[in-house]
């Protein structure tokens, strides 16, 4: 996470802002997640790996999205 704050302060972005945007930017997109997978996004950001529940392990969701690109 503090590699994207570094990132968005050399943008610009005000440093008191960049929280702020981060939490904005970071609600939308657990809005367009499916239903239950926020925690997904919330273990990401806080440095740990995810509990990816029925989806399988990392290597499982890979292999799924390289099928959807034909890969």
């Amino acid at each position: 996470m503090d590699e994207l704050k570094e990132k968005l302060a050399a943008l610009g972005l005000p440093t008191e802002q960049i929280d702020s945007v981060l939490e904005t930017v970071l609600g939308y997109l657990k809005d367009q997640l499916p239903e239950g997978m926020s925690g997904i996004v919330d273990s990401l950001i806080a440095g740990e790996a995810p509990d990816l529940g029925e989806l399988g392990g990392v290597d499982d969701i890979m292999n799924k999205a390289k099928g959807l690109f034909g890969g």
